[in-house]
């Protein structure tokens, strides 16, 4: 869905149904800080903020970031630091914060289970920010983009508030060396408190070799897999094998990249079907198959209760309704490497913009090591002579664009530039999205709750749990 579509409030009303509601992960320590910037006109920051247990770690945000009214209008966002391998023990707390407060909020007023979806890709944030989660009583933890073999025991082992590590991924890393991202709960308390309880992990892959691979060498329990196939929104995994571009120039995927749900289900695991799931059709075939349900998104970031901003939301809507909405895998938009869904419709407010290239926000960057053996960190989104200054080759910055900045417009945080600029969205959604009108029939608008009904309505005595959002 991107960066805070699935907010708290999603995730809330996809709880109250009874079902499995999973809250972004991704940079949310800055959809945070522009929160508090925006004034927190309900209060619901500073009423969540209030809970957390390390009340300097609130103090401190509340003093930097909170605006009481909102920005002067024009006014840009005050930036998050970027995370680098080692950061200090503030900035950790406000990504504990960040993940803390959405958690909370979601789980606030009844007792259904809360997840929270995280990219692997994304790697310097994930144990403080998973960290926040476990403090807010998360229940569940899916993470893609990625091999997240090593979370599992890094949340054990944060559950005792000890130190976990995880393998950190460089580029030019001399073989044999063990680079590493750590973390030590112990420092932000002065006394540990109790023992937390560690949430149920759920790896999103797409092949059954990574699958086995997790249920087998995986450093902690895995309690099942969401298996996403191509169709699904935001990142994609690559194409097995080398079928090149079709002739619109999107990848092509073939049967070396569908999962064989038998011989899955001989890993013992529950597992839930994502991509092209929105349907009572597909929920009825994957539990026929063997699933314990699916994993809807493109559905739920169009309901009234996700976090995707409303002008956007509503103007995609009314198009999709007459067939005007098309959805690309697009290669090479990603500076991650990976292929990415783009929504594309009549009202795109970016489509034409030539935007300055700048890397503010970090989130993408791909660390290295510089010649004189230190870390550093680059982007094939940031300007072109800046990456190849870093050492990165020219050709990885054709196409590039930087979606950290334009998801967060996509979700009303669009950052104000010196010449008066505004950063424009990218919205990424699955191929649902091109077939949405039936789901919408007479309707204009709809809510979460609306989904849960479609998608149990044609499924004889529907189990709990039976659909998740992520």
């Amino acid at each position: 869905m991107g960066a805070a579509v699935s907010d708290w409030r999603l995730a809330h009303a996809v709880a109250q149904t009874g079902q499995l509601g999973v809250v972004s992960g991704t940079g949310i320590d800055t959809v945070f800080a522009r929160r508090l910037q925006d004034g927190d006109s309900c209060g619901a920051m500073r009423r969540a903020m209030a809970r957390f247990p390390i009340p300097r770690a609130s103090t401190q945000a509340l003093h930097r970031f909170f605006r009481a009214g909102g920005r002067d209008p024009g006014s840009p966002y005050k930036l998050v630091s970027m995370y680098r391998q080692s950061m200090p023990a503030p900035r950790q707390e406000l990504s504990m914060l960040a993940a803390f407060v959405e958690v909370s909020l979601a789980k606030e007023g009844h007792t259904r289970p809360i997840g929270i979806n995280l990219l692997t890709k994304i790697q310097m944030s994930i144990l403080p920010t998973l960290y926040g989660a476990m403090l807010a009583g998360v229940d569940y933890v899916l993470m893609g983009a990625g091999i997240p073999r090593e979370v599992p025991g890094a949340l054990a082992q944060m559950a005792e508030h000890r130190e976990a590590r995880l393998h950190f991924e460089i580029d030019g890393a001399i073989p044999g060396t063990d680079p590493h991202l750590s973390f030590d709960p112990s420092v932000h308390w002065d006394a540990l408190p109790a023992p937390l309880r560690v949430p149920r992990f759920l790896p999103i892959v797409s092949s059954n070799s990574l699958a086995t691979m997790l249920a087998r060498k995986a450093n902690g329990s895995i309690d099942g897999f969401i298996i996403e196939g191509a169709t699904a929104g935001g990142h994609n995994a690559p194409p097995r094998g080398d079928a090149g571009l079709s002739r619109t120039g999107e990848p092509v995927y073939g049967a070396r990249d569908e999962v064989d749900l038998a011989r899955l289900k001989e890993l013992g695991l529950p597992f839930w079907i994502a991509g092209g799931a929105g349907h009572p059709a597909r929920l009825t075939a994957a539990r026929a198959a063997g699933a314990s349900g699916v994993q809807v998104g493109t559905l739920f970031a169009y309901c009234e209760e996700s976090g995707l901003a409303p002008a956007l939301k509503h103007s995609i809507l009314d198009h999709a309704r007459r067939g005007e909405v098309t959805v690309r895998t697009e290669p090479r938009v990603s500076p991650t490497g990976y292929p990415f869904k783009v929504a594309t419709w009549p009202e795109d407010p970016s489509a034409g913009v030539n935007r300055t290239r700048v890397c503010d926000l970090g989130y993408l960057r791909t660390p290295y090591v510089t010649p004189d053996g230190q870390v550093g960190y680059r982007c094939s989104g940031e300007p072109e002579a800046e990456y190849v200054r870093k050492g990165g080759e020219l050709s990885e910055t054709i196409g590039r664009r930087c979606i950290c900045n334009a998801l967060l417009a996509a979700i009303g945080q669009p950052q104000t530039r010196a010449d008066g600029s505004v950063e424009q969205p990218i919205v990424t959604s699955g191929d649902d999205l091109t077939r949405i009108a039936e789901f919408l029939g007479d309707r204009e608008r709809y809510t979460a709750a609306d989904v849960v009904d479609y998608l149990l309505g044609k499924v004889a005595s529907p189990p709990r749990s039976a659909v998740a959002i992520g």
